[in-house]
């Protein structure tokens, strides 16, 4: 068996030798390669876990208020870079191009909606708040061409590209690229975690730093609650601090979410698969680990650069095995959450579970083209007839999943501000102006269509038939 060093080294000449990538990118994946081969693998000593204080995860209502005078605000919004993760595809939902344009509400896209509210801001301040988009190499193309609609906006939208690394061929240790598969199969984006060096490699962070920019706003392009937070920057910019994570409070759906932690005097991510197995139950537990991570990160500038060129930033790695054509390849990957222990004077701020809002599949869509969110300016706001603090649960069955069988499938989207709680499986249609209430659950029996009538109002109902409505 070849050793770990020889193995490395067997590495480096193949990865030498792939002229698709940047000699950044080359050292960026070695090193990671390097990192986990040599089992650095943090281990958390649970018994070193505290609870972090309010000064460490700071509750959002206790945060400044911001200042009334616009020429202040100006000034704040002057520093500030909104950066959206941009490299996923919709493929979970069915679709083919980046996530970030698939229809939300009233025929606007995810990107529409991010451009909509920073145009806002620019325009109520007069102000320069950027637009910076991370691509992979699987959403680029795209984006590029989707992005000249924007082209006489009242805002300045900047793309890059994160890292494209080789898959590792577990057997022989070698890139996949240079076993013949040159296609887009041979290559994968290292996780969002790559944020940090993939800024400063394009060029971007030196360029912001130089504008007088001095945060940068990160947040998934599917959370339709990640909007510019006057507050947070305000405090942010007031008290120095290097990083804040937004963190939220925990439901019974989130308990595989990463929450903060102080650990030796730090604050720290912990994620679920950092947990001894013994101890995964207290950690999905919403007694003792009361908050989750949204991925609303709000960093400084000049500390990125100061750890980026240092070397500093060694996030925990996340192995994550596939296979391609039948060979068992393996994506080393990291999270920009578990870069806040690098970070001077790290925080996290406690938020409304508002500034939450991921589209992950049709479900949530329902949601959000619901009557249970309106759209203002460009923000998709919860309607406050909703007493219940809490979105309904959605369940939608296989025939749901792809948006085009979802839209098709509704003639309109039900009512849905009483509601707790939908299951529908089976062939399933509804028809326009129905309203949802308590508990409804809806299953067609296998090889029948069942229709939902128009104008039908379900509350607290099980359907397995037409007999039942």
């Amino acid at each position: 068996m070849a050793t770990d060093a020889e193995k490395l080294t067997q590495l480096k000449s193949a990865v030498a030798g792939l002229n698709q990538i940047s000699e950044n990118e080359k050292n960026g994946f070695i090193n990671l390669v390097a990192r986990y081969l040599s089992g650095e693998a943090q281990h958390v000593e649970w018994s070193k876990i505290q609870t972090p204080t309010d000064k460490v995860v700071v509750p959002y209502d206790s945060l400044a208020p911001t200042p009334d005078d616009p020429a202040e605000t100006k000034k704040l919004l002057d520093k500030l870079v909104v950066l959206k993760l941009n490299g996923g595809l919709g493929t979970t939902m069915g679709c083919t191009g980046p996530k970030s344009v698939i229809e939300v509400r009233n025929g606007l896209t995810f990107l529409d909606l991010i451009v909509i509210q920073i145009e806002k801001l620019n325009s109520k301040y007069g102000c320069n708040v950027p637009l910076l988009l991370m691509n992979s190499f699987n959403t680029h193309d795209d984006t590029q061409k989707i992005i000249e609609k924007y082209t006489n906006s009242n805002i300045e939208i900047h793309t890059f590209n994160q890292s494209q690394y080789p898959r590792l061929v577990v057997d022989g240790f070698l890139p996949l690229p240079s076993k013949g598969n040159t296609g887009k199969d041979g290559w994968y984006p290292p996780g969002h975690g790559d944020v940090f060096p993939a800024l400063k490699n394009s060029g971007k962070l030196d360029a912001l730093i130089s504008q007088g920019k001095e945060y940068v706003f990160v947040a998934n392009s599917d959370n339709l609650g990640a909007v510019v937070d006057l507050k947070i920057l305000h405090h942010l910019i007031q008290n120095k601090n290097g990083y804040c994570m937004e963190v939220t409070p925990k439901t019974l759906a989130d308990v595989k979410g990463g929450t903060l932690i102080s650990y030796e005097g730090k604050v720290q991510l912990l994620e679920i698969a950092q947990v001894p197995d013994e101890h995964v139950n207290e950690f999905k537990s919403i007694e003792k680990f009361k908050i989750f991570n949204t991925n609303n990160l709000w960093v400084n500038l000049k500390e990125i650069k100061r750890l980026v060129e240092a070397d500093a930033l060694k996030m925990e790695i996340i192995p994550n095995p596939k296979e391609v054509d039948g060979i068992k390849v393996l994506q080393l990957e990291t999270a920009a959450g578990a870069a806040i222990r690098f970070f001077d004077h790290a925080i996290g701020t406690n938020v409304p579970r508002s500034r939450f809002l991921p589209v992950k599949a049709t479900s949530d869509l329902l949601l959000v083209q619901s009557d249970l969110y309106t759209l203002v300016d460009g923000f998709v706001l919860r309607n406050e007839a909703r007493t219940n603090p809490a979105n309904p649960s959605i369940e939608l069955g296989p025939e749901f999943k792809k948006v085009g069988n979802f839209l098709s499938r509704f003639k309109s989207i039900p009512s849905i501000i009483e509601l707790n709680g939908l299951k529908v499986t089976g062939d399933v249609w509804f028809g326009a102006g129905i309203v949802l209430k308590g508990k409804v659950s809806i299953s067609a029996k296998p090889g029948v269509k069942l229709e939902i009538p128009d104008g039908a109002v379900l509350e607290n109902k099980d359907i397995n038939g037409p007999e039942d409505l």
